[in-house]
C-alpha cells in the first residue's frame, strides 16, 4: 500500500537560461514498487525522510539506504532503487536540469560519484520540496521561475543536511581530526562547527562508526605513538603535545587503550624497527634501500 503525488511539466528554452530548471516534483509513500533499472536525462534529488531500502548502481551492487538519506539520480548512469517491503520508506524529489548543475557539481553539491548521502535531518530537505510542490500548482503563472529559484534553495539545504558536514560545510571528521589535540569537550566540538552534541555524534557515527570522543581519541593515542616512536620528547612533552596537560592521566589512558605504559611501548618500538627513526623525508630520485647505504 502506498500513497503518492507527483505533477511534471516542460519549462520553455527561455526557462532554461535562469540556469536550473524544474522538471517535476513528487511525494509518496509507503511500500512503493521498486524503480528501474532505468537512465535518465536529468538530475534527481531523493529525500527519503523515513524507513529503509536498497540502491544499486552501474555494476548491481545492493546497498542499504536507511533515512535520513539522499539518493543522487545523475545523467547517463544507470540505477535501480526500492523501499523494504516490510516497512517502506518516505520519499520526496526534485527532477531538475540545466547548466547550472555543472557548477554546482563542480561547488561539490551534487555528488555523481557518491550516489547514496547519509543525512543529518531530512526535515529541511523535505520542506524545501514542499515550497518546489506548492510552486508547482496548476495556473501558477511563475511556476517556472518560482520552482527554478526553489531548486537552488533545494541544493543549497541538501549541501548543509549532509551528515558529515557541520553549519559552515566542512567535513566534520576532518575538522574533528584538525582540533583533535585542543583541550576541548565533545560539547565544545560540537559548537565549533555549530551543532548541537547530537548531531555531531550522528555525523560522526555515520562516517567514523564510533563516538565523537572514541574517534578523537584515536587520533591523539595515534599521534602520540608516533611521537614516542619517532622522536625522544619526554612523556609529558608528548601528552601535551597531543592535549593532555596531566601526564599521570594520559600515561594511565594511554595504558589502558594500547595495553603497555608509553615508556614500554617506547622502548619496545626502539627494540623492533632497526635502525631507528628518522625525521628526513625521503629525496623521491634517491629513495632508501635496504640492505646498502644508498648513494
Amino acid at each position: 500500500m502506498y500513497h503518492t503525488w507527483m505533477r511534471y511539466f516542460t519549462p520553455s528554452p527561455v526557462h532554461h537560461r535562469l540556469g536550473l530548471v524544474c522538471l517535476g516534483v513528487g511525494l509518496q509513500h509507503g511500500t512503493l514498487p521498486a524503480v528501474g533499472p532505468r537512465t535518465l536525462d536529468h538530475h534527481v534529488a531523493l529525500v527519503i525522510s523515513a524507513g529503509r531500502g536498497w540502491y544499486a548502481g552501474p555494476d548491481g551492487r545492493r546497498r542499504a539506504v536507511t533515512a535520513p538519506a539522499l539518493l543522487w539520480l545523475v545523467p547517463g548512469v544507470p540505477h535501480h532503487y526500492g523501499a523494504d517491503p516490510e516497512t517502506g520508506w518516505d520519499e520526496s524529489f526534485a527532477d531538475f536540469t540545466g547548466p547550472a548543475t555543472d557548477t554546482y557539481t563542480e561547488l561539490g553539491y551534487i555528488e555523481p560519484d557518491r550516489p547514496l548521502v547519509p543525512l543529518a535531518d531530512a526535515a529541511a530537505a523535505r520542506a524545501a520540496i514542499g515550497r518546489i510542490a506548492r510552486a508547482a500548482r496548476r495556473g501558477n503563472p511563475l511556476l517556472e521561475v518560482e520552482t527554478s529559484a526553489a531548486v537552488h534553495e533545494l541544493l543549497v539545504v541538501l549541501r548543509r543536511a549532509r551528515a558529515d558536514t557541520d553549519a559552515d560545510g566542512e567535513p566534520v571528521l576532518q575538522a574533528l581530526a584538525r582540533d583533535a589535540f585542543l583541550p576541548l569537550s565533545v560539547a565544545e566540538h560540537a559548537a565549533r562547527r555549530g551543532m548541537t552534541p547530537a548531531e555531531l555524534r550522528t555525523a560522526v557515527r555515520r562516517g567514523a562508526g564510533c563516538s565523537p570522543k572514541d574517534y578523537l581519541l584515536g587520533i591523539r593515542l595515534g599521534r602520540a605513538k608516533e611521537l614516542l616512536t619517532a622522536t625522544e620528547l619526554p612523556v609529558a612533552a608528548v601528552a601535551r603535545r597531543v592535549g593532555y596537560d596531566d601526564p599521570a592521566y594520559f600515561s594511565r589512558l594511554f595504558t589502558r587503550r594500547v595495553g603497555t605504559a608509553p615508556i614500554r611501548f617506547r622502548d619496545r618500538q626502539s627494540r623492533t624497527v632497526p635502525g631507528g627513526w628518522s625525521t628526513q623525508i625521503p629525496d623521491p630520485d634517491k629513495p632508501p634501500r635496504v640492505g646498502g647505504s644508498g648513494p
